[in-house]
């Protein structure tokens, strides 16, 4: 690897939150400064909570590269991809820049968003945040452990990140019906995700349809590739939303969007994610995440 990543690889942290801004005319130099000192940023929030373990990740949409540098964009770089299916749909809406911000602690997340937010100014605006936990034994709020067939080593490695330490992230969140899933018995709603609930063990008979099933990519070689997923759990309970925001970090984002086809139309048409008759996604955004060296030394802004 050329180049040096950033924190793609921290691994799941007690505390995340997700901010999605979107950058209005006149916000360009903001942003590039943010960009170009968000490192030094996370630093001093950091330093003060030794063993916080607080890291942030940003990605650049497709629509403000061209507004933010004079270089040509990323290869695989493109607006997220609306994906109509049968029954569901997985939708593209606004989102200039990602910053996935995690840490052991809230506040720590907390502080850093709000110093990002400060210094990006009255031009560029959130369109969505979601602050995530870390929930009991690794489970979503669906109840079953959420994260088990990430790649590990060098496979995750190899999976999140180009030659250059680069690559795509694709998020979308995901509003549960609980009351709808949790109607369901035990063996049905293992039925559905191709796991056992209680021990986590991949079923041996699992349903075309289940979750598991759906999400595994194997190419025409035989080879399955893999994404590395960094979920958390949300929620408002007053509110009775009940939610997961996922977060795919992948070397080529044609990984995560095979995926998004088999589960939201199906391989073959009809045979779509069982989960989703019970989870809708209501945002979704494509972004490309730079090197470390790339936004420590940005491309000149376009003339």
């Amino acid at each position: 690897m050329t180049g040096t990543p950033q924190a793609v690889l921290s691994g799941l942290s007690s505390a995340a939150r997700f901010l999605t801004v979107t950058v209005g005319s006149g916000g360009e130099k903001a942003a590039r400064d943010v960009l170009a000192g968000v490192g030094d940023l996370c630093k001093a929030v950091g330093f003060r909570v030794p063993g916080g373990g607080l890291t942030c990740v940003v990605g650049i949409g497709a629509e403000v590269w061209p507004r933010l540098f004079a270089t040509k964009p990323p290869a695989h770089l493109h607006p997220f991809r609306e994906v109509h299916g049968g029954v569901h749909h997985a939708p593209a809406t606004p989102g200039d820049l990602l910053f996935h911000l995690r840490a052991e602690r809230a506040d720590l997340c907390f502080q850093l968003a709000t110093q990002v937010v400060k210094r990006l100014g009255p031009h560029c605006r959130v369109v969505d945040e979601v602050d995530g936990f870390r929930s009991f034994e690794q489970r979503d709020l669906l109840g079953f452990v959420d994260g088990t067939a990430n790649p590990t080593g060098q496979a995750a490695v190899s999976s999140a990140l180009d030659a250059d330490g680069a690559g795509y992230v694709i998020v979308q969140k995901y509003l549960h019906d609980l009351d709808g899933w949790n109607a369901l018995s035990v063996e049905a709603q293992e039925a559905a995700m191709g796991r056992t609930k209680l021990d986590d063990i991949e079923l041996d008979d699992k349903k075309p349809d289940s979750h598991v099933a759906v999400n595994t990519v194997v190419d025409s070689h035989g080879v399955e590739h893999d994404i590395v997923r960094d979920n958390m759990p949300f929620g408002a309970v007053g509110r009775g939303e009940f939610g997961t925001y996922y977060i795919g970090y992948a070397a080529d984002p044609a990984v995560p969007e095979r995926m998004l086809h088999r589960m939201f139309v199906g391989e073959p048409p009809g045979n779509h994610d069982r989960i989703l008759d019970f989870s809708t996604a209501v945002t979704g955004g494509l972004f490309y995440v730079p090197s470390a060296d790339f936004l420590g030394a940005l491309p000149d802004p376009p003339h």
